[in-house]
């Protein structure tokens, strides 16, 4: 079943158009990998699903109905998640208060969802209390996305989460992802390392100068000689 569908949109930031006719869908408990230069649009899609720019034209639908006028309070409760790829939680909260907020929309805490955060991130549970903003750039990526499963979306939308991590933090992340992903939520990636995201994801899209270039495979994506030669380094 389809989940998330982007049906011809052209989107952008007031009269800046970055979108023209993108296609994307993703299905359910579907792993799917945006990627492509820089200043393709690849945040710009997934803000689009968020309402974060300015739908100009075409359709974006979750679980079939149409999103377009949706607020950000009512995505989230319909089972969206959204990690932006800078300022994705509040350095002067603790740990366990940015994991609060990211059930914001509840009047309570859930703890079932609290637990179920910290068996997948047991470094949360040890810092809950610590200033989010005292923890490494592994930790507070982790941190990010224990916030955005706190209401157990149907779908998590991940901008650039390897960006800024050491080298060695990278494979982690993305082992991480595929755990979520294993466990039933559907992934949307937005990933400046092309070659993991398609070697690990369903499906894969490469945008070029805000249009579809390419779709299909991960593993077929990377065995393009076409695609490797302009976007994979060869």
């Amino acid at each position: 079943m389809t989940l998330l569908e982007l049906d011809g949109v052209d989107a952008g930031y007031g009269e800046l158009q970055i979108l023209s006719d993108l296609d994307l869908a993703v299905g359910d408990g579907e792993y799917v990998a945006i990627v492509g230069p820089n200043g393709a649009g690849k945040s710009t899609a997934m803000k689009t699903v968020f309402g974060l720019t300015t739908l100009m034209g075409g359709t974006v639908r979750f679980d079939g109905e149409v999103i377009s006028d949706v607020d950000t309070k009512e995505l989230i409760d319909r089972g969206i998640s959204y990690v932006s790829q800078t300022d994705n939680i509040f350095p002067s909260l603790t740990v366990r208060e940015n994991l609060r907020m990211g059930a914001y929309i509840r009047d309570d805490l859930p703890e079932e969802r609290l637990q179920a955060v910290f068996e997948r991130f047991p470094i949360l549970e040890e810092r809950q209390r610590q200033r989010a903003g005292s923890m490494s750039g592994g930790q507070r990526q982790m941190l990010a996305m224990g916030a955005a499963l706190m209401l157990d979306p149907d779908l998590l939308m991940l901008d650039e989460p390897s960006a800024g991590l050491a080298p060695d933090l990278v494979e982690e992340m993305f082992d991480r992802v595929d755990r979520i992903n294993d466990d039933g939520t559907a992934v949307l990636v937005v990933e400046q390392n092309a070659k993991e995201a398609l070697r690990r994801c369903d499906r894969g899209y490469v945008l070029v100068n805000g249009e579809n270039a390419y779709s299909g495979p991960g593993e077929e994506l990377l065995e393009d000689e076409e695609v490797r030669q302009r976007f994979l380094g060869g």
